[in-house]
């Protein structure tokens, strides 16, 4: 049995795409399941509760939450810095459980095609930019974080996107969930008048398949691009990992 945690979970795909998958492909052993957790220290008495449980995705919020609360981390997790994919593994009674990040190979998987670009923006700071990070210094390409929050070395804060700023990055990359159902008409507070169409606009969500951050990027002809196909990547990865600890 597997499942994905986080907190709301309406929004995710993962059990319709794992559960098509193992019917499609005759895997009559395998099931996928929703956990809602509202805080990551129910995860323990989950595992515990239910002896079946083999592997975990997890959503926002927890990919940075969990990571104390493992006993072992993949070595691209502890560069990346958060985790989205947990194997639980059971012998003798006892549980020993190692996280990965797939979701910074998968983010990578989908850039190849991506026009080239100098320098990119990285809107959000939690544990999905921090994979879409690891993936662009694999690239070599240039970054920086943008938050609404605290801002210093390599993070920018809204207000300091100017003109200047804006023409300088041509990937943009939307890591937070400003957008996603239930909340479409939500979006990053990013100075869309600032487009040129020189850039290319990458939102992680993928339910809506274009956001309202997409659309204000294509009415100034910028690039578009959904996380669906990150979204896949990433899961046939886990499904490796879970077939394979």
């Amino acid at each position: 049995m597997l499942g994905l945690i986080g907190y709301p979970l309406g929004h995710s795909w993962s059990a319709a795409w794992f559960n098509e998958k193992f019917r499609r492909e005759g895997e009559v052993n395998w099931s996928y399941h929703l956990f809602p957790l509202k805080n990551i220290l129910e995860f323990p008495a989950l595992i515990m509760g239910i002896p079946r449980l083999t592997g975990l995705n997890v959503t926002i919020p927890f990919k940075e939450e969990i990571m104390p609360l493992l006993d072992e981390l993949d070595p691209t997790a502890m560069e990346v810095g958060a985790v989205n994919t947990v194997c639980i593994k059971r012998t003798g009674g006892k549980i020993h459980t190692t996280g990965y990040n797939t979701d910074a190979r998968g983010f990578l998987q989908t850039l190849p095609d991506i026009v080239p670009a100098s320098r990119a923006l990285i809107l959000g700071t939690g544990g999905a930019s921090k994979a879409v990070a690891w993936a662009l210094s694999v690239k070599n390409i240039p970054f920086s974080f943008v938050s609404r929050g605290n801002t210093g070395e390599g993070i920018l804060s809204y207000q300091d996107l100017t003109e200047e700023v804006v023409s300088c990055h041509h990937l943009i990359i939307n890591t937070t969930p400003l957008g996603m159902f239930p909340e479409i008409g939500t979006f990053p507070a990013f100075p869309y008048h600032l487009l040129t169409g020189n850039q290319f606009l990458y939102d992680l969500v993928y339910n809506p398949g274009e956001t309202m951050f997409l659309k204000k990027g294509k009415e100034r002809n910028t690039g578009i691009r959904n996380g669906m196909e990150m979204l896949i990547s990433q899961a046939e990865l886990a499904w490796d990992i879970f077939r394979h600890p």
